[in-house]
């Protein structure tokens, strides 16, 4: 039996202490995953050297982490029955090791600022443990033959004692006397739930004892992990009601998720993980996803954009990279060839599984299109290969509820002269608001056009993009434009033009035949213009430093606008024309926008006048 002895570490606490509660403050249990992270290394280790004839393990062992919780002692205890140390290799591993990478941790970000943090923190591995505990001890029995126990013990992280333990089984137990400020983590809830956090899907079973609840017959063991995740398996053992419940237990979300992608691939890097597109709840919703990004089933962080494309990160979903360099700064990772690869790869199965879907199973496609369109579209948007592969199947819901992408909107436009010819440009007409846009809808739907529906808020910069992809695609709101309603005939109103034309010099006037029964006018704004105003408001400056240029349309073909006409060419009557011609100018602006306050008054002071006229006649 060795003798017990003391020693000191070469790594001054004092200095190191700080930066590492510096880098860890906001993730204060991370020493609960390095810690649970070595007890998992240690039993593959020893699974490993079974493998291959360099150790003896019994053929039913069943390998487990146990963590105990003790609030009357104050103690955290983190066990394994795996590889275990020698006495010679908890010097090795302990007393030099854990301590200089501490040190070049120490050398390497003590000058640098929070905005470089690494992103994984592996590699602190046991130091971490003086995050939280005052006095911690080893008790350690090696797996070779012989043998003999030892347990190691500090209390300040600059000194030690080392001597023997009374461990009688293989394997290393931690055990943490917790500092006043880290209690905390004694209270059986906070444990479990850091244990679920980092290890949900740790290959090796994890069971948590709490002192003051003691395990009964009545009550067997139960792990709190599940060992085999469902991402490890191949996507035809799947069945879709194991994707919903993987969904509905990681993510706590009790809707079934629209669709999933799994991914798996081995080759040129290792990959596995299910990204899930979340069902929007409501119109409201706030679009923040969260992907799990793991390393070996074990937890690093959520929404590592550096690895996960910006905006697949609106999904809901696990990763699992082992191969990602994760004790390096996130700046690091930014270039790092095999990142950019994950990524690439990751946002190539979610679009190939989009356009499948497209392609085989249209019908679910349209049905879900409301829900995923925002990831879709925001994709494009970020990254060109992307919308290179997504751009076949991008489609727009029309007001008739019918899907169609631009080329099948186009074709079922009606011809615009008699031989069937329609012009080069491809036309898009939308509607941002189907009850205020009910007057234009009822329009167009004469002409047997239907408009789309753009109200997301992400739609004005879409067709924006849209259109600087497409050459001669224009996307129109219905109330700028109505070119491919022209074409009927009217009767002569230039006298109800001169009219209207006098009320607002700054609104254009201008006649069209657009039906008997359609409104008397409508009004029409710019398109260029209405988009520089909503970009304007959308990043905070002033529309109205984009004055808007508006168009009165007089229906020549309404009865209503002939009287105005004949009423405005004699002296007797043209008081009573102006009246109306106020009145038909703000049911125009009624149907693309609510009145101001003052056009309000001014408007139910003019109905009630007109109402007064119309009973002393009578």
């Amino acid at each position: 039996m060795f003798k017990t002895r003391q020693g000191n570490l070469s790594v001054n606490s004092e200095n190191l202490l700080p930066i590492i509660k510096k880098w860890l403050y906001s993730e204060k249990d991370i020493f609960i995953r390095e810690l649970v992270s070595n007890a998992n290394d240690a039993i593959a280790k020893l699974r490993g050297l079974a493998g291959i004839g360099e150790a003896e393990v019994a053929e039913d062992e069943v390998f487990r982490i146990d963590v105990f919780v003790n609030r009357e002692t104050g103690e955290l205890r983190i066990s394994d029955n795996g590889i275990g140390m020698t006495a010679e290799e908890v010097e090795k591993y302990i007393n030099q090791v854990a301590f200089s990478g501490a040190k070049d941790f120490l050398a390497q970000y003590k000058d640098k600022s929070a905005d470089a943090q690494i992103l994984g923190h592996f590699g602190l591995g046991f130091y971490s443990a003086f995050m939280a505990a005052d006095l911690v001890t080893i008790d350690t029995l090696s797996h070779r033959p012989g043998a003999e126990a030892v347990r190691w013990v500090s209390a300040d992280s600059a000194g030690y004692e080392m001597g023997p333990s009374d461990r009688e089984t293989r394997g290393t137990t931690i055990t943490l006397h917790m500092a006043e400020d880290s209690r905390e983590f004694l209270e059986y809830g906070k444990i479990h739930s850091v244990l679920l956090k980092y290890f949900r899907f740790l290959p090796y079973e994890i069971y948590l004892h709490d002192a003051e609840k003691p395990m009964t017959e009545d009550a067997p063991e139960t792990p709190i992990n599940v060992c085999e995740p469902l991402w490890n398996k191949k996507p035809s053992e799947c069945t879709e009601e194991e994707y919903k419940k993987f969904y509905h237990e990681v993510f706590t979300d009790f809707s079934d998720p629209l669709l999933y992608v799994h991914l798996n691939i081995d080759y040129p890097f290792r990959l596995r993980g299910i990204l899930y597109f979340p069902r929007m709840k409501n119109e409201m919703q706030n679009m923040e996803g969260e992907v799990k990004l793991y390393c070996n089933q074990v937890f690093v962080a959520d929404n590592i954009k550096e690895v996960i494309p910006e905006y697949l990160l609106l999904l809901k979903g696990c990763i699992d990279c082992p191969d990602l360099p994760l004790n390096v700064s996130r700046s690091f990772l930014q270039s790092d060839a095999t990142v950019q690869r994950i990524s690439a790869h990751i946002s190539k199965k979610v679009s190939d599984r989009l356009c499948s879907l497209f392609e085989k199973e249209r019908e679910t496609y349209c049905t879900d299109w409301k829900d995923i369109n925002p990831f879709v579209k925001f994709g494009c948007l970020r990254d060109e290969k992307f919308y290179e592969r997504m751009k076949k199947a991008l489609i727009f819901e029309t007001i008739d509820g019918e899907f169609k992408t631009v080329d099948e909107y186009v074709d079922a436009l009606p011809a615009k002269d008699a031989e069937g010819d329609r012009p080069a440009e491809k036309r898009v007409y939308y509607v941002t608001d189907a009850v205020q846009q009910a007057a234009y809808i009822d329009l167009f739907r004469e002409k047997g056009i239907a408009a789309v529906v753009l109200s997301e808020y992400i739609d004005t910069y879409f067709i924006s993009f849209l259109e600087s992809k497409t050459p001669g695609l224009h996307f129109l709101r219905i109330d700028s434009d109505l070119s491919d309603l022209a074409g009927g005939e009217g009767a002569d109103i230039s006298a109800a033009e001169e009219l209207f034309g006098a009320l607002d010099e700054n609104v254009r006037v201008r006649a069209e035949a657009l039906g008997a029964e359609a409104l008397p006018a409508v009004l029409l704004q710019s398109e260029t213009t209405r988009r520089f105003r909503d970009m304007s408001r959308m990043y905070g400056g002033d529309p109205a430093a984009f004055p808007m240029e508006e168009e009165l349309v007089l229906n020549s073909a309404s009865p209503v606008i002939s009287a105005v006409a004949r009423m405005a060419g004699s002296e007797d009557t043209r008081p009573t024309a102006e009246l109306i011609a106020r009145e038909i100018r703000d049911l125009a602006r009624l149907h693309q926008a609510p009145l101001t306050a003052e056009q309000m008054k001014e408007f139910t002071k003019r109905t009630v006048s007109i109402m007064t006229k119309l009973m002393e006649e009578k």
